[in-house]
């Protein structure tokens, strides 16, 4: 196997803006292009206008850099965080070519990119490139397995003309899960949904492009495939099942694990019963990722991630007002005011899969996490692992309020970062931390 080149979506608008650093060619052209150009969709046809050309492409266009070493390109308005607490526009510069592809009434921007380039934007943008070497290399060797298990998974759905719905919509019932069916026209997105990435945006020091250079060709692999390898910012003390979060299929290294070194003391690890639940969550039990080391999270927290500061143990407060009106907007249900929340199904991190919301005019049972955690922020909220504690009046039979507590950031499956960043603090090498993370995996060099 040679290194790939990727396919990563960076935006979709009715109208792109972008500028050539250096001299690039267009398809079927022979001119040199630089400059500043806008592409937008008339008559079915991308038209690339600007520095006094304008050219009409049908279906796409691809852009080359005549030297992709030092030549490269730059998207303005890419928006990141997409529906998280911090999103928010950017102006990002990329290396390689950048293609444009019609996408019904939008143009979609993609970067074909060399596959460890891509990866070492990737770990200097879902961490700190000031990271330790072995928490880098760790991070190379996952990034690298997820991205070519998302390519192997959608070679084989494309194949198999298999439809997939992941979604459950009935009248008493909501039931959705998120992830790679929604990227159709390119192999990985280049937002949160997937794994952070920022083209050159991102200053490359020296350790990340070791840290990319040592493991070059590194994936994780059971059963000779390679590695869905999820990952999230913290667990909260133990990891999820895959199926739990995604499509009902069972991976052998996604399993649940007690985030560190042995098992805490004093803790009840069946979930199902809501006390174990809430002696957890309400807990502060001892984990690798259970840290206030401001130079270890700075090395996984960037500067709008360490806008949050309660990671691992967190709250949140809504008025009956605000939590009615909030569950009313997102979920297109008039659920009138909010009686109580019924924890249906949790996992073994605690996370709630399914959830049971109490109305006073219609009740819903909803999952799974992420559709949790949608409906129940205004963007999104940090986890699923959740208790909800009612608050009340002598003048009201309904609750005032409730307060949810909560545990971890993230769907909780495979390696946690802040976990990760610990123990490579600590000392571990980077097997030690992959293999602790994903169980019953191998390490091996497919390039």
């Amino acid at each position: 196997m040679q290194e790939p080149i990727l396919r990563v979506g960076i935006l979709s608008a009715p109208k792109i803006r972008f500028e050539l650093n250096g001299d690039f060619i267009l398809s079927g052209q022979t001119d040199l292009f630089s400059g500043v150009f806008n592409a937008e969709l008339k008559e079915n046809k991308i038209i690339i206008s600007g520095n006094g050309k304008k050219l009409a492409f049908i279906d796409e266009v691809i852009i080359q850099p005549n030297e992709p070493e030092t030549e490269f390109f730059t998207l303005k308005d890419v928006m990141i965080g997409v529906k998280f607490h911090w999103e928010r526009y950017e102006k990002q510069s990329f290396k390689g070519s950048l293609k444009l592809v019609i996408d019904g009434s939008k143009i979609t921007a993609i970067n074909l990119v060399k596959a460890e380039e891509y990866l070492m934007s990737v770990i200097s943008s879902e961490m700190s490139s000031k990271s330790t070497l072995d928490l880098l290399k760790a991070h190379a060797v996952i990034s690298r397995s997820w991205t070519f298990a998302q390519i192997e998974k959608a070679k084989i759905l494309q194949s198999s003309n298999k439809e997939i719905h992941p979604q459950i919509n009935t009248e008493d019932e909501i039931l959705r899960w998120y992830d790679r069916e929604d990227h159709n026209l390119f192999d990985v997105c280049a937002d949160d949904h997937c794994q952070r990435y920022q083209g050159i945006t991102k200053i490359f020091t020296e350790i990340s492009k070791q840290a990319v250079q040592e493991t070059h060709g590194l994936v994780l692999m059971f059963d000779d495939n390679i590695c869905d390898t999820r990952f999230s910012k913290s667990c909260g003390g133990i990891s999820e099942y895959f199926e739990n979060l995604w499509e009902p299929i069972h991976y052998p290294y996604l399993i649940p694990v007690i985030d560190y070194k042995y098992e805490p003391d004093g803790y009840n690890f069946d979930f199902s019963k809501e006390k174990n639940a809430e002696k957890w969550i309400k807990g502060n039990p001892p984990s690798f990722c259970n840290t206030t080391d401001k130079i270890i999270l700075s090395q996984i927290l960037l500067d709008y991630d360490q806008e949050t500061t309660d990671f691992y143990r967190w709250k949140v407060t809504y008025s009956q007002k605000e939590i009615s009106e909030l569950l009313n907007s997102k979920l297109g249900v008039d659920l009138g005011e909010i009686l109580d929340f019924i924890p249906i199904e949790r996992g073994a991190s605690a996370r709630l899969i399914k959830l049971k919301i109490v109305g006073t005019k219609k009740s819903i049972t909803i999952g799974k996490e992420l559709e949790i955690r949608r409906a129940l922020s205004k963007t999104h909220l940090y986890s699923s692992a959740i208790i909800f504690e009612k608050q009340t009046d002598s003048q009201s039979e309904t609750p005032t309020g409730f307060i949810l507590h909560g545990a971890g950031w993230g769907h909780g499956a495979g390696l946690c970062q802040i976990g990760a960043a610990v123990m490579a603090a600590m000392g571990y090498r980077f097997d030690e931390i992959l293999l602790h993370y994903y169980k019953n995996a191998v390490m091996k060099k497919i390039y």
